[in-house]
């Protein structure tokens, strides 16, 4: 059980992969499949985060009293994903306003539906 405790935020992560990547594969609602990519993206940027912290780890400035130093880089790439992430969810979200727009709908099967049918 304590061991369970030490990695509790390894759970978290694991959750909130799963619950994203319900969303994605299981709604048929394209908003709410955009909804679950940022949740499966907030937790693989938790995964990254908690990996890169090394305990007693000081700031990376070079000091005569510190011997651990944390490693800044992943931190620094989460930074560069965020702003990634928040690229491709603007753009996911104008492209299903532009669905919205030409079909009426933003639900995968009203659409391939009267995509047939034409």
């Amino acid at each position: 059980m304590k061991e369970f405790l030490l990695h509790y935020h390894y759970w978290v992560v694991v959750f909130l992969m799963m619950t994203g990547l319900y969303a994605v594969v299981a709604s048929g609602n394209l908003l709410k499949k955009v909804v679950g990519l940022n949740v499966f993206q907030a937790s693989v940027f938790m995964l990254y985060i908690s990996l890169g912290v090394v305990d007693g780890g000081a700031v990376p400035i070079l000091r005569p009293e510190v011997t651990v130093y944390s490693n800044p880089l992943p931190h620094v790439l989460i930074l560069t994903a965020i702003v990634v992430g928040v690229a491709t969810t603007s753009l996911a979200l104008a492209l299903v306003v532009r669905i919205k727009e030409a079909y009426g709908t933003v639900e995968e099967d009203d659409i391939h539906r009267r995509d047939e049918a034409e």
